[in-house]
């Protein structure tokens, strides 16, 4: 995770995001993980995919069926999405990224925030914005 000993400028943390979500098309959720202080994308990818692709793996299916975790285990979708603009809040502590399927906002933003903790800056995040 990356940790700043001062607050970091908004291109650093924007920069930060954009790794996240390119590690996270890469197929590399562990690394994206580590990025951010924030345990666990598999959230966040299930949004991703209900938002641009309108699967949904609850719609009657329980998490153990094959159906509900093929946007899981697949992840070539992520190929068609992309970040679009950043929204900054008026105290520049908190900001939502929108996303893009095939050129087109879909429902989901990720919200990130910048923190401070006992080591310094980080960013935390996402939640998902819908």
């Amino acid at each position: 995770m990356k940790i700043w000993t001062e607050r970091p400028a908004k291109t650093d943390v924007e920069g930060i995001v954009r790794r996240y979500f390119r590690l996270l098309r890469a197929g590399k959720a562990l690394e994206a993980e580590r990025l951010v202080d924030h345990p666990s994308v598999r959230h966040v990818l299930k949004s991703l995919w209900t938002g641009s692709v309108g699967a949904s793996g609850d719609a009657g299916e329980s998490d153990s069926s094959p159906a509900a975790d093929v946007w899981e285990r697949d992840l070539s979708w992520l190929g068609e999405l992309e970040l679009g603009d950043f929204h900054w809040g008026h105290t520049d502590s908190g900001f939502y990224v929108e996303v893009t399927h095939r050129g087109r906002e879909i429902e989901v933003s990720l919200g990130f925030w910048v923190k401070s903790t006992d080591a310094g800056w980080v960013v935390a995040g996402p939640s998902t914005l819908w």
